[in-house]
């Protein structure tokens, strides 16, 4: 295993111009936050890895080590034990470099600045929207005067190579049309729009492209920054990340992948639904035509779950990716003429409604998971949200430390409810398997559940 005994790294583009008072404050940043870094940082070095349980990174480098050393012209990080593939002989690349530095930002910067806001422990709901806003304009990713250009694409990182290559055909063609790509920041179909959007980009002779990767502590080792990403945004958790998504959206694809692209949807679609949003979000799911048995059952469970209405939000493309991105630029372009008619800001969808449900961080212990309300009575926003939340907890099983260690511990998680959402989403999560979606690498025979559907 190759490992980088010592280096020292300094701020590049983000956190070089900072007070006395900022300098020393993140030199002394409370341990949890400081452990919390540390992980995200580790996981930022091991890019390239294909690795994507993070209880094996972290104990593959136990001895890793992160040090932030304040000094009279601002600060520096010390580095022990650095995961090699982040270095050209013996110096970081400078893509890594950055990325480590947008880490420190949205985690240490952002607790030392937003701590005295939540002295009290309580927010509201237009709280946690406000945070959300500070952080992506701390990070510089909403900016002001710029055209709606921006299409968040969901997908998985577990991919065969055939989807993988699709996704980045519907990137080049977005590219060439001028859209800039939002995704989770990982490999995969996170990777292949990004790559594909870059080469767009260059045709066009586009030089200021955007490919802003979005992630959280939680799943950022299992989804390492990939190396198209430009812009990295570390959100607090995984419902800040998911709002960042939406209210940075101005048109979001949805390529094939596992229960974390089914909390995407299911987050999206619960606020579609709810009664108090009108305004619409283009939202197509696309795939090659080896892909159509999956967004058939991927439908027919939204209709089994939501009904029809949900199904009405979104469109279907098979192949086609030159029609994906001329839908996604139809969609931008009414987006434009909406908010232009509204007066409201183009970079930062404020109207929107959130539920303050999916607001809250779902914490993935075993009561919480046996908790949830997945009842056909129930309003299909609010059915919706307890859904994704059971997909989240699936995700957090699959490979976020906390789940992992739970399902270690206490067994697998006990998911009950409606008999016929229950029958829909097992038979969901077995075409998952069965196709390798869960985790890299793993298909029927070797894929252990980290859940019961009772």
């Amino acid at each position: 295993m190759n490992k980088i005994p010592h280096t020292v790294v300094y701020p590049k583009n983000t956190l070089n111009l900072l007070s006395r008072a900022e300098i020393q404050g993140l030199a002394t940043s409370r341990q949890d936050v400081a452990r919390l870094f540390r992980d995200c940082a580790l996981a930022i070095l091991n890019t390239g890895s294909n690795q994507d349980d993070a209880a094996k990174i972290l104990a593959e480098f136990a001895d890793f080590d992160i040090q932030i050393k304040a000094q009279p012209r601002g600060l520096k990080l010390e580095i022990h034990n650095a995961p090699g593939q982040s270095f050209v002989d013996g110096h970081i690349i400078r893509g890594i470099q950055e990325h480590l530095f947008s880490a420190l930002r949205d985690i240490v910067y952002v607790d030392y600045k937003l701590q005295d806001c939540h002295a009290d422990g309580t927010q509201l709901s237009v709280d946690i929207t406000s945070d959300v806003f500070q952080i992506l304009r701390n990070a510089r990713v909403v900016k002001p005067g710029m055209m709606p250009n921006v299409v968040v694409c969901w997908g998985g990182h577990a991919i065969p190579r055939w989807e993988y290559d699709y996704s980045k055909l519907v990137g080049f063609e977005m590219g060439l049309r001028g859209m800039d790509i939002v995704t989770g920041c990982g490999i995969g179909a996170m990777k292949g729009p990004m790559k594909g959007a870059a080469i767009g980009h260059a045709k066009q002779q586009i030089r200021n492209g955007r490919y802003i990767g979005i992630s959280e502590p939680g799943i950022i080792a299992s989804e390492s920054p990939n190396a198209i990403v430009n812009e990295l945004v570390i959100m607090p958790d995984i419902e800040k990340r998911l709002e960042a998504f939406v209210r940075l959206a101005h048109g979001i694809v949805v390529f094939p992948g596992g229960a974390g692209t089914l909390e995407e949807i299911l987050y999206l679609l619960s606020i579609l639904l709810h009664p108090e949003n009108t305004q619409k979000v283009p939202l197509v799911f696309a795939g090659p035509e080896s892909c159509r048995d999956y967004f058939q059952a991927v439908d027919r469970f939204i209709a089994t779950c939501l009904g029809e209405e949900a199904t009405k939000l979104y469109r279907i493309v098979i192949g086609q990716p030159d029609e994906v991105a001329r839908l996604m630029k139809q969609g931008v372009a009414e987006v434009h003429n909406q908010r232009k008619e509204g007066q409201e800001a183009y970079y930062f969808n404020w109207s929107l409604h959130i539920d303050p449900q999916l607001q809250t961080p779902f914490v993935p212990t075993h009561d919480n998971m046996a908790g949830l309300r997945l009842d056909p009575a129930m309003p299909k926003h609010e059915l919706a949200a307890q859904l994704r939340a059971a997909f989240s907890g699936i995700v957090a099983g699959n490979v976020k430390a906390f789940g992992i260690d739970q399902v270690n511990r206490f067994g697998s998680y006990k998911i009950s409810g409606d008999a016929r959402i229950m029958k829909a989403m097992d038979e969901l999560l077995m075409i998952f398997v069965e196709q390798g979606r869960m985790k890299l690498g793993k298909g029927l025979d070797d894929y252990q559940p980290c859940y019961q559907l009772v």
